[in-house]
């Protein structure tokens, strides 16, 4: 015999998902995808033989390094690909190092990828200075002046804008500083490829392909020609002694196509989200004892964070994540080390309870007011399970 309708459990249905981490990966772009699977079919061959497979792979690799370069604005060869946007970073930097009496001049919010080469350069006997930041997280032009002045042979690694923050730095004024100076720039422009314009004056320049919409495993790593660079390693026969190993021609082909079709629509993508960005810094305004992060104006369009006193942000991450929303938290505490973010630490903010939304390109008004609300919920019921503070 059969249940009767009325008479079945209901089976509980997961709630709908809502992606709020563009930041740390932009879902994968409809084009990359196609891109991806014909590229498959047509560019899995090696690159640097003479037969008819190995040529049109070429034409390919080729057509991604010029689609690449022009959003990048340099030359086509001054563009490699790399196996991730970290190993573009460690590639470029160190490369930068060429000599231990080079100092590295570095902002305290710069991605991990840039304070491990730091690392290793002293570990080489070399000097590096880190560069404050303001509170709101926009470096300190003071310091880097001053730390400029201090002596000859200087590389100086800013980000274009920080992903935890949203802060985007003065990059003109970083620009002529280095000028001036006659510094070579590093500049990760991992928040910026595809959403706002390069900065000027670089020298070298990374960059991930997942952060734009394209596939993991793709970085890119540009150097301009003239600039005092020299690979660090064991150089390769491969087409580019930058980035040893075969080349993984489709997914360089379908990170490019991404790139392409993500920049053909970023300042209308950016006004909109902007839009977006500021109705909800407004809602999480409201919540009490919360401090945003990030300047008010120059900041990117599609992140908003904030801290929330009397609250661990990997819990409001975990109970986010059980309503359906996926969100970052700046934190980043682990099991291994139990220590705040470096950036948030930098700027001086509340380092735990802190959470970072950024919207992906998709992201709609009625998703993020369905967030605030679960938000303000989740804080309250966190903290009352504190009991009267």
């Amino acid at each position: 015999m059969t249940d009767a309708p009325g008479d079945r459990p209901e089976t509980p249905t997961a709630p709908v998902r809502t992606y709020l981490d563009a930041g740390s990966s932009e879902p994968l772009r409809p084009v990359a995808r196609e891109t991806l699977l014909a590229a498959l079919d047509q560019g899995w061959a090696d690159p640097l033989r003479l037969h008819s497979e190995a040529r049109r792979a070429r034409m390919m690799y080729d057509n991604a390094r010029e689609v690449v370069a022009a959003e990048l604005g340099c030359r086509a060869d001054e563009v490699s690909f790399t196996s991730s946007g970290t190993a573009a970073v460690h590639t470029g930097l160190s490369g930068l190092l060429r000599r231990r009496e080079v100092r590295l001049l570095h902002s305290a919010v710069e991605h991990s990828s840039v304070l491990h080469v730091a690392q290793a350069h002293v570990s080489d006997g070399g000097e590096c200075v880190p560069l404050d930041v303001r509170r709101d997280g926009r470096l300190d032009l003071a310091a880097l002046t001053e730390a400029l002045s201090a002596g000859p042979d200087g590389v100086v690694a800013v980000q274009a804008a920080n992903l935890e923050s949203g802060a985007i730095h003065p990059l003109e004024e970083v620009a002529a500083a280095c000028a001036d100076a006659g510094a070579g720039w590093f500049v990760d422009a991992a928040a910026v490829v595809g959403r706002a314009p390069m900065p000027p004056g670089w020298s070298v320049a990374a960059a991930s392909a997942h952060k734009w919409g394209g596939p993991a495993g793709v970085g890119v790593l540009a150097v301009r020609r003239g600039v005092r660079w020299r690979p660090r390693g064991i150089a390769d026969e491969r087409l580019d002694p930058r980035s040893p190993g075969y080349e993984n021609v489709p997914a360089i082909l379908a990170a490019a196509a991404a790139l392409q079709d993500m920049a053909a629509d970023a300042a209308a993508r950016a006004k909109r989200q902007r839009v977006l960005a500021d109705r909800l810094r407004d809602r999480i305004a409201a919540i009490p004892d919360v401090e945003l992060i990030g300047p008010p104006q120059h900041r990117l369009a599609h992140v908003v964070a904030a801290s929330f006193l009397f609250v661990d942000g990997e819990v409001l991450v975990t109970e986010l994540d059980r309503r359906g929303f996926a969100v970052a938290s700046g934190s980043a505490c682990t099991a291994s080390s139990l220590e705040p973010s470096h950036v948030l630490a930098a700027m001086g903010v509340l380092t735990h309870g802190n959470v970072r939304v950024s919207l992906p390109v998709d992201a709609a008004e009625a998703e993020l007011d369905a967030f605030a609300d679960a938000l303000t919920e989740v804080v309250a019921q966190v903290r009352a399970r504190l009991g009267p503070l």
